[in-house]
């Protein structure tokens, strides 16, 4: 049986995840919950995110990354020319798998039939951006948590929806 699959994602109301290849926003408590989440885990990402992330092997996080750059193949990191190759490589290694973007490699999870847990952070604003989350909102999720905050520049929520 496949390992659940865990999408980390924080969008705006707007969908928006990004502006030329940075997040459009920092919040701290939102950093601190993606790396506690992703710590000691397989990371699948496609290659802007990889490249954009320069600390990703820290805290004992195995990268694997969607890429026909197969020169990105380091020490620790593994790369697959489709997000099948890289569930395949994941699913062989220890630990929980979190996808954690882009836009595409988002899309093609989404469209997955199998069961996966979103740990959404939704900024409650309408940023401007040039990387948009895929709609989730019309798939059959279960709401399993959710937990309000703010700081000096957003309010957000944390949300964890189940599927399948």
């Amino acid at each position: 049986m496949p390992k659940l699959l865990h999408l980390q994602v924080a969008c705006a109301e707007n969908r928006v995840i990004g502006r030329d290849g940075k997040l459009p926003w920092r919040i701290p408590e939102d950093l601190k919950f993606f790396h506690d989440q992703t710590a000691g885990n397989v990371v699948v990402l496609g290659r802007i995110c990889y490249e954009t992330w320069p600390r990703v092997r820290l805290d004992g996080r195995r990268p694997v990354v969607v890429t026909r750059h197969a020169a990105l193949a380091t020490d620790g990191v593994q790369v697959a020319g489709s997000l099948a190759g890289a569930l395949a490589l994941a699913e062989a290694l220890p630990g929980e798998i979190h996808i954690c973007g882009g836009e595409r490699i988002y899309a093609e999870t989404l469209a997955l039939d199998r069961p996966m847990r979103l740990h959404l952070t939704l900024v409650h604003a309408e940023v401007p951006g040039d990387t948009y989350m895929p709609e989730w909102r019309h798939l059959a999720w279960r709401e399993v948590a959710r937990r309000e905050s703010a700081d000096a520049n957003y309010r957000y929520t944390f949300f964890t929806l189940d599927r399948g």
